[in-house]
């Protein structure tokens, strides 16, 4: 578990590795409407976004995840990141509430907030490491019918928190450049996926499965462009940003050309650990 100082500043050191996390896969959906899966949206997005990255900066090393339909535990995510020594770690998902008149889009950070909205969809997402056996060591006895638990849980202290909140600013920034959808704002919540990572890292919800707006838009060509544009157009800001700081000369970036609209991901077995 990180336990440093927070660094309230922006790294200055070079932009080199970023992880994309698909949320959900494989035997957990996910949220779903009329047939549409939150994991296969989830990943058509991070395989969109990260080849507008490798097409760009080609000095930048992407590495996901998933690239297909498999269930990965949420620690094991994180720690993909931690190996690799990532700059960034990107979890990409989409929001459900029973409330269908719920929309818009927001980017979370590891943390504590006594919004209980917030914690509600925090909730949500940690609910699937009950799918993951010995969860309770996993997680160190966190348990997600617990509230007590969860209280404790959140408020864990997070090292890259400010540095997480600029690029989750961002993030929501040029979200608000591609409407319709509304921007809910950069927030905090404890989420158990970005618990362990090593570097800044925020999870984003592209807007609501569960309301018609939003799901028509992000389910279109357009839309499925355009969050993945938005989401490139923050990392490369984010990027310059630190370059600069550094002291580093930045390569020309090459603009990324529209990627064609992807198949849904083939279904494969899930591999063994």
């Amino acid at each position: 578990v990180v336990s440093a100082q927070t660094k309230n500043e922006l790294p200055d050191v070079a932009i080199d590795c970023v992880v994309i996390d698909a949320g959900h896969g494989g035997k957990d959906p996910g949220c779903s409407w009329g047939g549409n899966l939150e994991k296969d949206l989830n990943l058509r997005v991070a395989l969109r976004f990260g080849a507008m990255i490798e097409e760009a900066y080609p000095d930048v090393k992407v590495i996901y995840t998933r690239k297909d339909d498999r269930f990965i535990e949420l620690h094991e995510r994180g720690d993909i990141a931690n190996r690799a020594g990532a700059d960034l770690f990107i979890s990409i998902h989409t929001d459900a509430v029973g409330n269908n008149t719920a929309h818009g889009n927001s980017t979370y950070i590891m943390g504590n907030d006594k919004s209980e909205k917030n914690l509600a969809v925090a909730q949500r997402e940690n609910s699937v490491i009950v799918m993951e056996g010995d969860y309770e060591a996993k997680y160190e006895g966190y348990d997600p019918n617990s509230a007590e638990s969860f209280i404790i849980f959140s408020l864990m202290q997070y090292a890259y928190s400010e540095q997480s909140m600029i690029f989750a600013e961002m993030v929501q920034k040029h979200y608000s450049l591609n409407p319709p959808i509304t921007n809910r704002g950069a927030r905090q919540a404890p989420y158990l996926v970005l618990w362990r990572t090593a570097m800044p890292a925020v999870l984003t919800e592209l807007g609501f499965m569960t309301n018609k707006s939003d799901r028509d838009y992000l389910l279109s060509p357009e839309g499925e462009q355009a969050v993945s544009k938005a989401l490139f157009d923050a990392f490369s800001e984010y990027r310059a940003k630190c370059d600069a700081k550094a002291g580093l000369a930045q390569p020309q970036q090459q603009q990324p050309q529209p990627q064609p609209q992807q198949p849904q991901p083939e279904v494969k077995a899930e591999q063994p650990k």
